[in-house]
């Protein structure tokens, strides 16, 4: 599959992720969880050994088989869904660092699965994900992920494993003489239109496309971030906006594979701030199910704009870490069902609490659901006071 060139240039460019998206500078000694499907063993390998190079102390654990999801969510009773381990909790807390490494052996396996039985763990496992924020806020933790190329993402794609790998060196950068210096060129760059994004007083953006009429209201002390190393390959400039104000209908003209459940055309309806309606052309039970596995689940936990200069992904990848940063000719903008980013705060971290993110109309729940338009768009932030600016157009940011 990849060189050794190239896995060592994977796990440097993750390196550079993970390093990019702490605040705090790793020390030796830190804790990194470095969590890998079977099929991404080669550059886990290589990874743990960068690693250890670094003065970190990796801890590798690989995920589930397929076969071991399919035979949890579909046979376990709900005490043995909810069931966690004695020390995870203490684990998590003290973790510093998570490298995700992801190669589906499958997409469909857990098709047969009722999605509730998936959402029931999720939601027992949520404490995790919480920990995770909280010390990410204190600037005690980081995490970046990436994909490895697998035969089941290539088939869904609608790829050749070749065409599949191309796409993923070219978005990572991977065949540069050194992709963490083209990473910092793109950062950046991203800087520019944060900085830009930031100084406007947005009231709210009104997103315009063939099928998408929608209003989302940023909301208070909200600040405009991406490109931060969170994500291999990355660039998307995001918020989480203040979910009371969504207005409109969104929909997401790219498929995406959910929960072993493949769906495509979503339509949502939004009221109030609340997605009162759901429609697919494929998956439409699955979607309803979705938006209902908690009482956030039907509310806008981010919205995201992709600009075309920035990414080179020019093909539907079948999976969400491709898709949500595909540039191709409009760009894109995406939208997510679920959790809010707290990070999206723009004052003192360490004061926003449970109270104040309710205040602040940041998005609770144990879902985080990413559904991608790509059509020819345009974006324009109605500021306060009145005056109209397009902030987006034929898939570029108008900031120059």
């Amino acid at each position: 599959m990849f060189t050794k060139e190239e896995l060592k240039k994977y796990a440097e460019t993750l390196w550079w992720g993970l390093s990019t998206a702490r605040t705090n500078p790793y020390q030796p000694g830190d804790f990194i969880l470095l969590r890998f499907d079977t099929d991404a063993l080669p550059l886990a390998e290589v990874m743990l050994d960068l690693l250890i190079e670094k003065g970190m102390n990796p801890v590798p654990r690989q995920n589930m088989t397929s076969q071991m999801e399919l035979s949890f969510y579909g046979k376990s009773n709900d005490a043995q869904l909810t069931s966690i381990p004695a020390g995870d909790k203490e684990f998590m807390g003290g973790l510093n660092g998570l490298i995700s490494l992801i190669s589906p052996a499958s997409l469909t396996h857990l098709q047969s699965v009722d999605p509730k039985r998936i959402g029931t763990a999720a939601v027992a496992r949520k404490f995790m994900r919480d920990i995770m924020e909280k010390r990410e806020q204190t600037g005690d933790f980081g995490w970046t992920l990436c994909i490895y190329p697998t035969k089941a993402l290539a088939e869904s794609a609608g790829l050749s494993m070749e065409e599949f790998k191309r796409q993923v060196v070219k978005a990572c950068f991977l065949d540069d003489e050194n992709p963490p210096a083209r990473w910092e060129q793109i950062f950046a760059e991203a800087e520019k239109v944060k900085a830009w994004l930031n100084a406007l007083d947005i009231e709210h953006l009104n997103i315009k496309s063939k099928q998408t009429d929608l209003i989302v209201v940023p909301g208070e002390q909200r600040r405009w971030l991406g490109v931060s190393g969170h994500n291999i390959p990355s660039f998307e400039i995001f918020l989480s906006p203040d979910w009371r104000g969504t207005e409109g209908i969104y929909y997401a003209d790219q498929p995406s594979f959910r929960s072993g459940n493949y769906v495509e055309g979503v339509r949502l309806t939004f009221e109030n701030g609340i997605a009162v309606k759901t429609e697919a052309k494929a998956g439409d039970e699955f979607v309803a199910k979705q938006l209902t596995l908690d009482t956030g689940a039907n509310r806008l936990g981010e919205f995201s704009l992709t600009d075309r200069r920035f990414s080179k992904i020019s093909a539907f990848m079948a999976n969400t870490l491709f898709d949500e940063n595909y540039g191709g000719e409009h760009g894109n903008c995406h939208v997510a069902v679920g959790a809010s980013y707290a990070d999206t705060y723009a004052g003192d971290q360490s004061t926003l609490d449970e109270t104040k993110k309710k205040e602040l109309g940041f998005n609770d729940s144990a879902l985080h659901w990413d559904l991608v338009n790509t059509e020819p768009k345009t974006v324009t932030a109605t500021l306060k006071g009145g005056k109209e600016l397009i902030i987006y157009k034929d898939g570029e940011f108008q900031y120059e």
